[in-house]
């Protein structure tokens, strides 16, 4: 019973709020017959082995919650039973009370050595972004994280762990990376590579847009690496995503506009030579 004690302990200490604590008593029972008998509280293994009867009896203050009884004697009569029940009564409240020295009520704040489990609810077509190819980005996730991750058919992501902060994170991470994106945002994300076009953007786990290489600044750009670099941090608008779901970023849309305008290699063209032939808009193309 001494464990049912201890566990009680070990709820309040971690700041589960439980209703109310419960102790466990022991009574047992050294028996000759019905006249000639003694019930011993708290008893030992020796007592339990060689005793008559093993009485165990958990509550609250309030009542028993789980009783167990193992008897050796063919039949136990209600008084003696009854004398049973009260002499464990009397002993459970002594032991709550000793309880209630270490510890009154459950701690307010949840022990950060508690284990957590925290839920969240992604869309069911989004399942399939966090468990990854082959199930290698939900690893990535438990392995990153020391966590253990479940997810339902109707999208209820359950995150399991035992490091708090950690759990957290990793709960957090699937949040970024299912939650909705949307025209206008501003984010800081991470150049993950960079083509002759433009350059990718990591704007949340796992998903990445694109900056077209007209979009990195006003001034004309020659060469994506010119201006941002794999591993930059950049920050970026989303202008727009299309019906499956491919974003496209601007860097150019966060910048100051240079003094005078922006002026492209063709309009300078064109202002050398007196402004003769048409000029040529890049914003239009």
């Amino acid at each position: 019973m001494a464990a049912v004690c201890g566990s009680t302990l070990a709820l309040m200490d971690a700041g589960i709020q439980i209703k109310a604590p419960v102790a466990g008593i022991a009574v047992g029972l050294v028996y000759e017959d019905k006249d000639n008998y003694a019930l011993l509280t708290d008893i030992q293994g020796l007592e339990d082995h060689v005793g008559a009867m093993d009485l165990k009896v958990a509550g609250s203050r309030a009542g028993v919650t789980a009783l167990q009884l193992d008897m050796k004697v063919p039949g136990l009569s209600a008084s003696i039973l009854a004398e049973g029940l009260a002499q464990a009564r009397e002993a459970r409240l002594h032991i709550l009370d000793a309880m209630a020295q270490a510890i009154a009520y459950p701690r307010q704040e949840l022990s950060s050595y508690a284990p957590r489990m925290f839920a969240l609810r992604i869309k069911p077509d989004q399942i399939g972004t966090v468990i990854g190819p082959g199930g290698k980005t939900i690893r990535g996730l438990e392995d990153k994280y020391e966590v253990d991750i479940d997810i339902e058919d109707d999208g209820t992501v359950f995150v399991f762990g035992e490091d708090a902060e950690k759990a957290e994170q990793a709960r957090d991470e699937i949040g970024q990376m299912t939650r909705e994106i949307e025209v206008g945002e501003v984010v800081t994300g991470k150049v993950v590579s960079t083509t002759s076009f433009g350059a990718f953007v990591e704007i949340a786990p796992g998903r990445d847009g694109l900056v077209h290489i007209s979009e990195l600044a006003h001034e004309h750009v020659a060469k994506t690496e010119d201006v941002v670099k794999v591993g930059d941090e950049v920050k970026v608008k989303v202008i727009d995503i299309d019906p499956e779901g491919k974003i496209r970023l601007s860097r150019k849309a966060l910048l100051d506009t240079p003094p005078g305008g922006v002026h492209s290699d063709s309009r300078r063209s064109n202002d050398r030579s007196g402004g003769r032939g048409r000029s040529y808009n890049r914003r239009n193309k």
